[in-house]
C-alpha cells in the first residue's frame, strides 16, 4: 500500500492549520485523522485556546461548505435542521434548508443548548442524513461535525448525554501555548485575519481517495486482540460505571489504521494504538465514585496495566 496520499496530505493540513494555531500539531493531525474515519470532533478546553480559531482553519484547509452555528438556550431543533414553510406564491410547502446542511459544521459551544437541541444532532451525526416530516435528505460527503465546549463555566450550560458523546469520534483538548509561542502570538497580525486569508490544500477527491485506502492498512491477529484487551478492560473495571462500545472498539481500529497511515506506515504497531486510545475512549466511559483519575487519567492507566503484544 503507497501511504504517500496520506504523508502528504497530513503535511500540508498541519502545517496550513499551523499559521492559525502555534504548537498544536498533534491535536489537528488527530482532527485529521477524525476526518478521513468519517467521524465526528468534539473540542473541549479553557476559553480562549483557539479552539474555534483551530476548527475555521481547518474547514478552510479542505474546502466544500463550511457553516458556523452559535449554541444557544434558545436555539431551535428547525434552526438546525430546516423546516417546510408554505409558499403562497406556489400554493404549496418547500423545504428551507438548515445550517446543518453542509460539508464542514461548526457548532461552536454546544453544550449551551438546551437537551432538545442538541438531539437534532444524532441523526445527521450517525446516519448522515436528517429527517424533517417524513421525508430523509441525505448530505453531502464529506460530512463532519465540529464541536466546541467550555469544561468550566457550568452557568447556562447542558452537559451533553452518553449517548451524544458516543458518537462524537474523538474528543480533543489544545491546553495553554508556551512562553515562545504565545510571545509570536502577540507580534503577529490578528488571528481573524490570518484565518481568513488560507487557503484550500487538501480537495474533497483527496478526502475521499484516504477514505477508502485506509482500509487496507494492516492490522495483525496480535495488534486485534491487544484493542479487544482494552476494551474489555474497560468492561470489567470496578472503576466505571461503563465500559467502552462496540463503536468505541471500531472506532479505535480505524484511528489506529488511519494513524499509522498518516506516519507512512502500511501496518498499525502497538503505539498507534495508544496514541488513538488517549483521544477515541476517554468520553465513551463512566466513572464511578471510586476514581478519583479522571477519564484521562483511567486510560493513561489502563494502558500502562493491559500488556503489550511482542510480535506485530
Amino acid at each position: 500500500m503507497d501511504t504517500s496520499l496520506f504523508t502528504n496530505c497530513r503535511k500540508k493540513l498541519v502545517d496550513n492549520c499551523s499559521k492559525v494555531i502555534v504548537g498544536k500539531e498533534e491535536a489537528i493531525e488527530q482532527i485529521v485523522v477524525c476526518l478521513i474515519a468519517s467521524g465526528h470532533v468534539l473540542l473541549e478546553d479553557l476559553p480562549g485556546t483557539g479552539k474555534t480559531m483551530l476548527l475555521r482553519a481547518f474547514a478552510k484547509s479542505i474546502g466544500g461548505q463550511f457553516r458556523r452555528i452559535q449554541f444557544t438556550p434558545d436555539l431551535m431543533p428547525s434552526d438546525l435542521t430546516g423546516i417546510n414553510f408554505y409558499n403562497q406564491k406556489k400554493g404549496e410547502f418547500e423545504f428551507r434548508k438548515g445550517p446543518l446542511f453542509s460539508n464542514i459544521v461548526l457548532a461552536d459551544e454546544i453544550n449551551r443548548a438546551v437537551p432538545r437541541s442538541q438531539s437534532a444532532l444524532l441523526e445527521v451525526m450517525e446516519e448522515k442524513q436528517i429527517s424533517v416530516d417524513g421525508e430523509a435528505y441525505r448530505m453531502e460527503e464529506p460530512y463532519m461535525v465540529m464541536a466546541t465546549q467550555n469544561p468550566v463555566e457550568s452557568y447556562g450550560t447542558f452537559p451533553l448525554p452518553e449517548a451524544q458523546l458516543d458518537r462524537f469520534f474523538m474528543k480533543l483538548s489544545l491546553g495553554y501555548m508556551t512562553k515562545e509561542q504565545e510571545i509570536g502570538i502577540l507580534r503577529r497580525p490578528e488571528t481573524v485575519r490570518i484565518v481568513d486569508g488560507l487557503e484550500q490544500v487538501v480537495s474533497v477527491d483527496e478526502i475521499m481517495q484516504m477514505r477508502g485506502a485506509f482500509s487496507q492498512v494492516t492490522v495483525s491477529d496480535e495488534i486485534a486482540s491487544y484493542i479487544m484487551d482494552i476494551v474489555t478492560y474497560t468492561r470489567q473495571s470496578n472503576l466505571l460505571v461503563n465500559g467502552v462500545s462496540a463503536r468505541g472498539s471500531l472506532a479505535l481500529y480505524k484511528a489506529s489504521q488511519i494513524y499509522a497511515a498518516l506516519n507512512g506506515r502500511d501496518y498499525v504497531i502497538p503505539e498507534d494504538v495508544k496514541k488513538e486510545a488517549m483521544a477515541v475512549l476517554p468520553h465513551r466511559i463512566m466513572l464511578s465514585g471510586r476514581s478519583h483519575l479522571g477519564s484521562q487519567g483511567f486510560v493513561r492507566n489502563m494502558l500502562e496495566d493491559v500488556e503489550v503484544p511482542l510480535e506485530h
